[in-house]
């Protein structure tokens, strides 16, 4: 397959965002989501994968253990809004599913999400990660795949990620906004990166209280062993490694899975004016990630 061009971002509705996003965006729109249907919402690069395979193992992982080594992740739990020439779109891919739940996920700001979702009162479980750890991981991520604009040097890509120039737009209006709808909609559960890396199974728990779920001691130790990074970068039902349009010698995909990688990439110059930035762009919500992996000095 010979890679299409990179694409380039424009402005759509607001927000900042590329035509393998947009192409399909009517058929995204009136996408008939189901009441039992579990959404998995994310900025991009904030552990979508993660919570993917997690979902995915609390509810098949015992009656249909098959599919774990016969299909890819990428294919149980498609990616709603992408579009990509000569690949199936990933609104065909989850209107093909024959799970009950349907496991899907997305990138969508909030308001994209389309309609059915609310009105069917779907499920969403959605991961928020700390800004500065979610920069150096989307830049990483661009860099090796060709589904991404090409993001450019650090420094150029870091002062995007703060304008909000990337695709999904904004990191603090997609996690504040999804955050606000947290308050009005009783079956959203929201998620941090940072509590499912300190400890996965007291997350994995919450999880399926909010689930309903009620996995025997067993099931949820073989999937509290399952979901260490370690263990899913070998995956390659999981690690994207035959994905065509990403370069794994560039960057894998599964690159590092850690708190606090931003320290390596982010100059004191840097580091002083995202906290400047950052703190001014998030004084008015009472959504609070751990200040401690965001604006350390």
């Amino acid at each position: 397959m010979e890679l299409p061009p990179r694409p380039t971002m424009f402005d759509f509705h607001g927000v900042s965002m590329s035509k393998y996003f947009t192409d399909n965006w009517e058929n995204i729109q009136t996408f008939r989501a189901r009441p039992d249907d579990i959404l998995i919402a994310t900025y991009p690069k904030a552990g979508t994968t993660w919570v993917s395979y997690i979902l995915d193992l609390l509810y098949f992982g015992q009656t249909c253990p098959n599919r774990q080594t016969s299909i890819p992740l990428n294919e149980r739990v498609p990616f709603l809004e992408i579009s990509i020439p000569s690949l199936p779109t990933g609104k065909d891919l989850a209107d093909q599913l024959i799970t009950t739940p349907r496991l899907i996920k997305t990138h969508l700001p909030v308001q994209f999400v389309p309609k059915s979702f609310w009105d069917q009162k779907s499920r969403i479980v959605y991961v928020a990660r700390n800004a500065k750890d979610s920069a150096v991981s989307y830049f990483h991520f661009g860099r090796m795949n060709n589904a991404q604009p090409d993001p450019g040097q650090w420094s150029t890509f870091l002062q995007n990620f703060m304008d909000g120039k990337v695709v999904f737009g904004s990191w603090y209006k997609h996690v504040n906004e999804w955050w606000e709808k947290k308050q009005t909609y009783s079956n959203l559960h929201y998620m941090f990166y940072e509590d499912l890396i300190e400890d996965s199974g007291r997350e994995i728990d919450q999880l399926c209280s909010f689930l309903g779920l009620s996995p025997s001691v067993e099931e949820k130790e073989s999937i509290v062993t399952g979901v260490t990074f370690d263990v899913m970068k070998e995956n390659k039902m999981i690690s994207f490694s035959t994905a065509q349009m990403m370069n794994h010698r560039v960057s894998p995909f599964m690159r590092k899975g850690k708190v606090g990688d931003w320290k390596n990439h982010f100059s004191v110059e840097q580091n002083e004016q995202f906290d400047e930035d950052y703190e001014k762009k998030m004084k008015n919500t009472d959504l609070k990630l751990r200040p401690n992996l965001i604006c350390v000095k």
